[in-house]
Formats: C-alpha cells, structure tokens, sequence
C-alpha cells in the first residue's frame, strides 16, 4: 500500500484542437465552473491541427479565476529550457500563481526533427531532461547570486541573468515510464505524470517504489513527488469495466488507485461537458470521502498541502456553501438580501410559486447534493461576472476604457453567451457545445417536471424569468452602443446595468431557493 496522504486534485485534459479554438477555451473555462481544480492540454508543436499549448495557455488563465493550468507535457526539445523557464514565470505571475509545469523528455521525433529539434536517443532525452530542469529552477532562483550556470552536454546557458521568480513554487512534473526517467522523477521531480492508458498491471507500484528509492537516495522524502494520473473512460448506468459504469464506480476504482497506488491527482482527458460534470459533481466528491474514511480508520501519512493547487479567487463563504456532504442538505441557497437598484421592476416576485416543502427528517448523500453543489457554483460565476460589468462601467467612466472595449468584454462573457431560454443550468456549459441547448431544454426541466409534478409552477416561472433576463441584457448591450455614439449616456448605461443586477441577483437566489432540494431529493443529474 503506497497512500503518500496527497490532498485530492481533480483535473481535465483538453484536446487543444485548432479548428474549434472557441471549444476548447470554453471547456476550460467549464472545467473551472463545475469546480475542478486543474486544467491541462496536450502539447505538440508539430502537429498544425493543435493550438500552440502556451499561446492557449495563457489565453485560458486571463478567461479563468481560480483554476490551476498546464501542459500535459511539455515538449521539451521544441522548447528551450531557458525561454521555458520565464515563460511559465511569467503565466505564473499573471495567473497569480495557477501554473504547473508539465515535461517529457520528447516522442515523435520525426516530426521534433522536422520542426527543427534535434533527434535524441532515450538515453540522451532522460540527460537532457536533467539539463533542462537545471537550468528551469536555476532561473527561477532569483535569491542566489550570480548568473546561471548550466554547461551540459545538451543545453549550455552560462550568464544568464535570472528570473523572473514565478508567483508560488511552480511544481514540476515528469511524464515518465521507463526506470532511468523514473530515477530522474525521484531525484529531482515534484510529480510523477504517467497515462494509465500506456500502463500494464503492475506498473504504477513498480514506478512507485523506483520513484521512491530515487528519491531517498538523493536525500527526499517518497512524499515530496506527487503522483498524477490521465485517465480516461465512459459514465454508463451498469459497469462495463474498468472506469466504465457509473460515478459509483469510477469513485471506488479511483480511491482505490489513492489508497493502494498513492495518486493524488486525477486527470480526466475528455471534452464531453457532461462528462466533466460528473466527474467535479460527483466522482470527485465521493472519492474525497471513500479516501478520507479509510485514511481515519489507519494511520495515513502527514499530509503535504504545499503540493496542492490553492484557489486564488474563490471566496471563501461561496465554497462553503456549496459542499456536498453526507447527512442534512449541506448545500445553503444564496439568500435574496432585498437590495434594488433599480426603480423599474421586471417581474413580480410577490407571485413567484414555490414549489413542496422539505422532509425535514429527509438525510442527503454527499453524491445527491453534487447537483445542487454544481448550480451554486455556477451561480456564483455568474454573480462574479456581474461585479465585473460594475468595474467595467466605472472604467468606462474614468475613461480607462472605451465603451467598446467593455461592450467586447462583456460579449465574451458566460451570462452574455447564454440564451437564458434553455436555463442558467445548463447554459453555463451547455454553450460550449450549441447542440446540447435543445438537449438540455428537452431534458432538464421537463426532468423535474416529470419527477415531482407539483414543481411545474416553479419551473414555469424560471422559464419565463430566463427570456426577462435575455431582454435585460439586450437592454445593456443597446445601451453601451448608445454611449460609444453618445458619451452624454453613462446615466442611462448604469441604469441598464442597475436592472440587470436587481434582475439578475433575484433570479439566481429564487432557482436556487427553489431547486437545491429537489435535485438533491429527485437524484437528477
């Protein structure tokens, strides 16, 4: 047994494809909504039907808050150790330190070569990996006086000034299968980076235990190299295999791959909206718990949070409010504080209909309030947005901006790029893929409808609110067009924006108000 007592990451491999760049930014940008903590893309330089995995990378962490980023990995002979090292420096420090550091040490070397990297047996790659982590941390070491000094057989940077220090402790991470790579990953690696796709049976604890060896032979602990998995495979309502039936299962196979392997991060190469919705809703969850009841009832190892991607936006009373765990419903609505902006009023919230009343003797499964959790979070996206079309307008009022800089800004935005028709639900990850708006407006709703009749009424009036809050909007965007051509209009600009807060904040708190308990009752996903 190998539990080397990691807090749990969850994380998504993104297929970084060039021909539907839009696709890929926003499953990202979905990954970080449904609450995963981690992000990364594949990165082939020589392959013209992928995006350039550091141009994206950086086009991603300005689009997201919280989430932390990666290549998965590196393609190190196509990318000089030196750049390299102030590249991810620099997104780290943009990011506010939400950067990894993903290396291999190169396949496909036809094509490496072809781009123009030199061709390396797997004996020079392992050495110039080496190398190339030199001259990385050496960079980053802005304590240290002098240059950098690195005068290897592969890289030789002899001068070079150094930094600039990225923002945290960026750790680094090997793709490695064979034992000298895996020497390396314990010699002097943060993290362990393999595909379980590429393992045969037995492979993760042989890799284990060379990893370990390495890593007391130079001096380390086994715990100070975290061990990361890709994984991949298919939610179904019987189990068909091995991380092939439904979240249960996937939840119990991958605390055992904690528990008896020691991963600590989980990385789930799809670009299915749905399935990156279970997998932060309800496979993370349950897994945290299955790993944290077995680590009680023996003696885990001392946890080593340095090794965690720590949130750097997400506030504090959100989260809380929106974890799942077992026994009363956990999950708390956002409460309507009363305050308007706006004298104009766009619905009467007097004949809003509730929907039944709770059991109150009724206990929730941590995986059946995952849905509930999901809407919180994705509603406090949403309130985020809000706060910055407020700073946007200001800008615009203390001419930082213009208004069409804003009115693009805003454009790009979650709540601009929904229909509000199909529901903010959905929406928020729904629009990533055009063709499951109808999917959803056709399930979702009619689901509850169909599972408790009584919440007809509710779901009738949500309908009705979200095509109030698309007009609302339009209302905004008229009125930012209005000011590009009349500066004289920033009153009527804050008034747009003023409705839609009172609109907009109202309604969020009334789905949930409504809804939290019944998806958690109901079990809809």
């Amino acid at each position: 047994m190998s539990d080397y007592g990691h807090d749990l990451v969850f994380g998504s491999f993104v297929t970084p494809s060039a021909d539907s760049p839009d696709r890929a930014v926003g499953v990202a940008v979905l990954a970080e909504q449904v609450g995963l903590d981690l992000v990364t893309f594949q990165d082939h330089p020589y392959q013209p039907a992928f995006l350039d995995t550091w141009t994206l990378l950086s086009f991603v962490a300005a689009r997201t808050n919280r989430v932390h980023l990666a290549a998965n990995v590196t393609n190190l002979p196509l990318r000089p150790p030196a750049v390299l090292a102030r590249s991810v420096a620099s997104l780290d420090l943009l990011s506010g330190g939400r950067i990894s550091l993903g290396l291999g040490a190169g396949a496909f070397w036809d094509a490496i070569e072809a781009m123009g990297g030199r061709r390396l047996t797997p004996g020079q790659g392992v050495r110039a990996l080496e190398e190339a982590i030199e001259v990385v941390r050496q960079l980053w070491d802005v304590e240290t006086r002098g240059g950098v000094r690195v005068d290897g057989e592969f890289y030789r940077v002899v001068g070079a000034k150094r930094g600039p220090a990225p923002a945290h402790a960026v750790p680094i991470w090997l793709g490695a299968y064979k034992p000298r790579m895996l020497q390396l990953t314990g010699r002097r690696a943060d993290g362990w980076l393999p595909t379980l796709g590429y393992l045969q049976p037995g492979d993760l604890t042989r890799g284990n235990a060379i990893i370990d060896d390495a890593a007391q032979q130079a001096g380390r602990s086994p715990q100070d190299v975290r061990r990361l998995l890709n994984i991949a495979g298919e939610f179904s309502t019987v189990g068909r295999g091995p991380l092939n039936g439904p979240a249960e299962q996937w939840a119990e196979e991958l605390a055992e791959l904690a528990l008896e392997e020691g991963v600590g991060t989980f990385i789930l190469g799809s670009d299915d909206p749905d399935d990156l919705r279970r997998f932060a809703g309800e496979v993370a969850p349950a897994v945290r718990e299955l790993v944290a009841a077995e680590r009680d009832r023996g003696a885990a190892p001392e946890r080593t949070p340095e090794l965690e991607p720590e949130p750097v936006a997400a506030p504090p009373a959100r989260a809380s409010r929106a974890t799942a765990t077992g026994g009363a419903l956990a999950v708390v609505p956002t409460p309507d504080d009363g305050v308007r902006r706006s004298e104009q009023q766009v619905w009467d919230e007097s004949s809003r209909p509730t929907g039944p009343a709770p059991d109150p003797e009724r206990t929730y499964t941590p995986q059946e309030q995952a849905t509930g959790a999901h809407l919180v979070q994705i509603h406090d996206g949403l309130r985020a947005e809000l706060a910055q079309i407020h700073d946007l307008i200001e800008q615009v009022a203390a001419g930082e901006i213009d208004a069409g800089a804003a009115r693009s800004h805003i454009n790009t935005m979650t709540m601009r790029q929904n229909r509000w028709t199909l529901g903010v639900y959905c929406e928020s990850y729904c629009r990533i893929v055009t063709t499951h708006h109808t999917i959803e407006d056709q399930s979702f709703f009619p689901r509850l409808r169909a599972r408790d009749p009584r919440l007809g009424p509710v779901v009738d009036r949500l309908e009705q609110e979200h095509h109030v809050i698309h007009d609302v909007l339009e209302g905004v965007d008229r009125a930012l067009v209005a000011y590009v051509g009349s500066p004289d209009g920033l009153a009527e600009l804050r008034a747009a924006v003023d409705l839609l807060t009172d609109a907009l904040l109202s309604h969020l708190s009334y789905e949930e108000r409504e809804l939290v308990e019944p998806l958690a009752r109901l079990g809809i996903a």
